[in-house]
């Protein structure tokens, strides 16, 4: 399973909140909801917010392995 559980402790590092994803940089509320539950998100939405955190994949996401 893939978990955004980086994600929040970056976001959080940088400043960051759900906010800036969706007004500074355009992200859908839909797109930041599904990170929220841990949903799939693709590879292009990945890619944006290392882009907008400056940061690297592992600092967004992490995979877990299903119990």
């Amino acid at each position: 399973m893939i978990r955004y559980a980086p994600l929040w402790k970056t976001m959080e590092e940088k400043g960051a909140t759900t906010y800036t994803l969706r007004f500074k940089y355009g992200m859908s509320h839909a797109t930041v909801q599904r990170l929220q539950k841990d949903m799939p998100v693709s590879t292009h939405t990945l890619n944006k917010l290392c882009a907008m955190l400056n940061c690297k994949l592992e600092d967004v996401a992490e995979y877990v392995p299903d119990k």
